[in-house]
């Protein structure tokens, strides 16, 4: 009996001898999970984040850069903190956030690195890194966050945010992780593809304390970084500070355009913000404030907001007019005044003397006959027909919709259509009548800034236009994308812009746009004011230049400003002579535009 106990625990221990045996040879050899569990003691993967493209202005000064920032990462399980008042000094915390902190980051994930401190300067970290091996669990990340030398084209080059969780669900391409950066707007939105690059990674052996020992492998399995596309935009700094300068306390839009390419030379939003403001650690509150703010400084009034254009619709009315034939250049039309009221005195007017004074009643005239075309025997009918037609011209003008620019949230206004008149008045309940408001650019019609100056280039280029952009090159391609290098015609014979450029001198040169004028220099413009139910109304104007050989095509919207003589037509004025010329001369109209008094 005794022996065969010894037996029988000999056989155990045997068999337990055996268990170990096969189950450490199972570990070793056959299961492949516990080798990486084993390294990971051992190893730390660092992300090797991307470095954001940059983007420079047409004649190459730097827009945007990358400044390097570090974040402090934390391990809850690994980390020791014995004397708080010194970490918290040195971070520039108080004891109550670093607790906060800590509950934060090991609610989350006790094993895995978490973010404690985002974004410290090269100044904030040099001071906490000689005491980092005082502080076990905690380690530097380096990545970058975006930079200014200036505080111009907020509202065009947008800004970057850490990714949202929403944004993260919906990337199916696995392109993004958690606490990754990504454009939230304008340039940086549209182009994030180009900007982003790609991370990489780092695998670095660390010891017990989590101090980092060297490479892991001497870095045969890490990843590089790639950078993101450079990016050459075709904004002149020097053209959008300057007209940032001159719309400093005024609301509106300012929109400069290279008619030949479509290249955006200015695109200005006021109020704005400086970009900066949205870059660092105090993004969240800086954000806040601004979304807060009842100025809306985040708002692009340049191609979001859309107003009447007024008076400077009517070149449009008028090509248009040429082009269906219902008046001829030379044809003198009686208007006695009676129509609408007008500042333009009764009399005879031929397409030249209408846009140089201006006259409601011409255009009020030659629209009825735009609309009124006699197609059919009903009036009503008549009326819809008119404007259909009416509408194509606008829509290939690029009105009533975005025009397609490279900058998200273009909004693409209103032109009024049948369809929007039927669900107004019921159908066949309207008639030139009804809707004849909109011949003197009032009424239902709202338009853009951008629109208003992609419409005077196509005036500029005697009837095309090139899609406005804001990029015209990406990565050294030393070309826009495909998009923007097509020539859009808009069904007007170029022999009609002839009579229209030329009143649009006689405008700039003896009419009202006189303080747009340039010495020595042909300029074309056309002044408007937009009535606005809530206030003062809205000044207006358009024009380019020089006349045979038209460089920079610009619209200016002042808000509240009155006249288009007055604000709009200064500012257009003196950013054409800034741009054409590289001096004011005319430094009465610039101390006109800085008193801001064009009420009175």
């Amino acid at each position: 009996m005794e022996n065969n106990r010894k037996y029988i625990i000999q056989f155990v221990f045997i068999l337990v001898g055996l268990i170990y045996c096969i189950k450490l040879f199972q570990i070793q050899f056959l299961d492949e999970t516990y080798g990486p569990a084993a390294e990971d003691n051992i190893l730390r993967r660092i992300r090797d984040y991307s470095y954001r493209g940059i983007i420079y202005d047409r004649n190459g000064e730097l827009l945007v850069h990358n400044d390097p920032v570090f974040d402090l990462m934390v391990i809850p399980k690994e980390a020791h903190v014995e004397d708080t008042a010194k970490f918290c000094g040195l971070l520039g915390i108080t004891r109550e956030e670093f607790i906060t902190r800590m509950h934060e980051v090991k609610d989350y994930d006790i094993f895995q690195p978490s973010v404690f401190m985002k974004m410290l300067s090269m100044e904030d970290f040099a001071r906490f890194q000689d005491f980092l091996v005082d502080f076990p669990g905690f380690y530097p990340q380096v990545r970058s966050l975006r930079g200014y030398q200036h505080h111009s084209l907020a509202n065009a080059l947008g800004y970057v945010a850490e990714i949202s969780k929403r944004t993260l669900d919906n990337d199916t391409t696995g392109t993004y992780k958690q606490g990754d950066y990504i454009g939230k707007s304008g340039i940086e939105l549209e182009y994030e593809k180009e900007l982003k690059g790609e991370n990489g990674v780092e695998y670095k052996k660390v010891n017990v304390r989590g101090v980092v020992k060297g490479s892991f492998k001497n870095g045969k399995i890490d990843t590089l970084s790639v950078p993101g596309s450079n990016l050459t935009s075709t904004i002149d700094l020097e053209l959008q500070q300057y007209g940032e300068w001159l719309m400093e306390g005024l609301a509106g839009g300012v929109v400069a355009i290279e008619p030949k390419t479509g290249e955006v030379l200015s695109i200005i939003s006021s109020p704005s913000y400086s970009p900066g403001f949205l870059s660092g650690r105090y993004f969240s509150q800086n954000f806040a404030e601004l979304t807060l703010d009842s100025l809306k400084p985040l708002f692009n009034r340049a191609i979001m907001s859309v107003y009447p254009p007024g008076s400077t619709f009517k070149p449009l009315q008028a090509l248009i007019a040429l082009q269906e034939g219902v008046i001829t250049p030379k044809e003198q039309i009686f208007c006695s005044g009676v129509l609408v009221g007008d500042h333009a005195p009764p009399g005879y007017y031929d397409v030249f003397k209408a846009i140089q004074k201006s006259s409601n009643n011409y255009f009020y005239i030659v629209f009825r006959r735009i609309i009124n075309r006699r197609l059919s025997e009903n009036t009503f009918i008549d009326s819809r027909l008119g404007l259909e037609k009416w509408n194509e011209y606008l829509y290939k003008f690029g009105l009533g919709r975005p025009l397609g620019i490279d900058i998200p949230n273009e909004k693409g206004g209103q032109i009024p259509t049948p369809e929007l008149y039927n669900s107004v008045y019921g159908e066949n309940s309207w008639k030139w009548s009804t809707i004849n408001s909109i011949s003197i650019g009032q009424g239902e019609i709202n338009i853009s800034p951008l629109q208003m100056a992609n419409y005077v280039s196509i005036i500029a280029n005697r009837g095309y236009y090139y899609i406005p952009h804001i990029i015209k090159e990406v990565g050294g391609s030393n070309q826009p994308k495909e998009k923007y290098q097509e020539k859009h015609f808009v069904g007007i014979d170029s022999i009609h812009f002839k009579t229209v450029i030329d009143a649009m001198e006689s405008v700039v040169e003896g009419g009202t746009g006189f303080r747009a004028q340039i010495p020595g220099m042909q300029v074309c413009g056309k002044t408007g004011t937009s009535q606005n139910p809530h206030g003062e109304d809205h000044s207006v104007f358009i024009a380019f230049a020089p006349k045979d050989d038209p460089k920079i095509a610009i619209s200016v919207y002042v808000q509240n400003a009155g006249q288009g003589a007055r604000a709009a037509a200064s500012i257009a004025g003196l950013m054409m002579e800034k741009y054409l010329t590289g001096e004011i001369k005319k430094v009465w109209i610039e101390d006109y535009v800085k008193r801001g008094q064009f009420i009175y």
